[in-house]
């Protein structure tokens, strides 16, 4: 038996995952019905990273309710797990990482903070979550590339989107501020954008190894 059920994806790369905890079983990201059957097969930890929004059923409430009533830890973090954790920590489950922090402390709210679209062979992203391009405005503000007042247009301008239409090149294309910050941002964020998701998930298998 795996130390742990892993569901994981776009966040972080299966094989990147199993250097940090290489005993688990890894997964694509989840469904409805999935960590069901994880703990119908016997799985004691189930660790839910990624899970899918809209192309299929999302993770229901009631299994992992299911799941933590019959004793098993679950653990959520970077994107429907740090969802997921923040609507149900109260009950048992167990929420890890800035993501999960900002839904529980209302900074978020909404599904596609974190939504992507991804390839589903690859698992490789190919648009932005929200929750990355909220994290690396904040660096570029801290590091004085953009003000405060741009940083609130780039987000307005992100959050108007179709969330598989994000992309920095479009949100640096439809934000209205000025041409030079543009070009200083794009630049800026070609070696220093920040992967929320990514940490979390990192920080996520750190502390589930642990924890074992």
């Amino acid at each position: 038996m795996p130390s742990a059920v892993i569901f994981i994806g776009p966040s972080l790369p299966p094989e990147e995952a199993k250097k940090i905890l290489p005993d688990a079983e890894y997964l694509p990201p989840a469904k409805r019905g999935d960590l069901t059957a994880a703990a119908a097969a016997g799985a004691k930890t189930i660790v839910l990273i990624d899970g899918v929004f809209f192309q299929d059923r999302a993770v229901g409430h009631r299994e992992i309710l299911a799941a933590l009533r019959s004793g098993i830890k679950v653990v959520g973090s970077s994107s429907m797990g740090a969802l997921r954790a923040s609507e149900m920590d109260t009950l048992g489950m167990i929420g890890v990482g800035e993501i999960y922090r900002w839904y529980k402390d209302g900074k978020i709210n909404a599904d596609d903070e974190v939504g992507l679209v991804y390839d589903p062979e690859t698992q490789t992203a190919l648009s932005e979550p929200m929750v990355n391009i909220r994290a690396s405005c904040a660096a570029a503000k801290a590091a004085k590339i953009i003000t405060d007042e741009e940083e609130t247009e780039l987000l307005r301008a992100c959050k108007a989107l179709y969330y598989p239409d994000r992309t920095y090149r479009r949100i640096l294309r439809e934000a209205e501020v000025a041409e030079e910050t543009k070009s200083a941002l794009s630049q800026w964020l070609k070696t220093n954008a920040v992967d929320q998701k990514r940490h979390d998930a990192i920080e996520c298998l750190k502390t589930v190894r642990d924890m074992l």
